[in-house]
């Protein structure tokens, strides 16, 4: 707390004048309490998510490149690749286009137009989980 005690000047016996410098211990010590807050509560805010990534040594010259397998959503329709398909026909039309023994075991990417409402595209999701596609990886841009 500053205040001026004696000095010159003529005032009275308890004129303190006034005190133009500006007191930072209050600011400091909030500033403190604060930042002992932020470091307690960002590290509880954060939520670690388990990624699946891929390995960073690329893969030796003249390996074939597997195309991944897309499932387009649009307004017109519900596609694998290029081939029409429906809601109720996706499970077994993505085992017979994926023709492995463990259809299951493979990554399917999910692309959904921007007119597509998220309703349909949780329907997608949901037939895909319930059918024992776990590996979906969602595509936001166009390939």
């Amino acid at each position: 707390m500053g205040a001026k005690l004696g000095g010159g000047g003529g005032g009275g016996k308890f004129d303190l004048g006034q005190n133009s410098d500006i007191n930072v211990t209050p600011f400091v010590d909030v500033m403190l309490v604060l930042l002992i807050i932020f470091m307690v509560a960002i590290p509880a805010a954060t939520v670690s998510v388990k990624l699946d990534l891929p390995p960073a040594i690329p893969p030796p010259p003249g390996t074939k490149i597997v195309e991944p397998t897309l499932i387009n959503i649009q307004m017109a329709g519900l596609y694998i690749g290029d081939v029409p398909t429906t809601l109720d026909t996706l499970p077994a039309d993505l085992s017979r286009i994926i023709a492995k023994p463990e259809p299951t075991a493979e990554r399917v990417y999910i692309r959904a137009d921007r007119t597509v409402r998220y309703g349909d595209f949780m329907a997608v999701m949901n037939t895909l989980q319930s059918n024992g596609f776990f590996q979906v990886a969602l595509i936001n841009e166009e390939l």
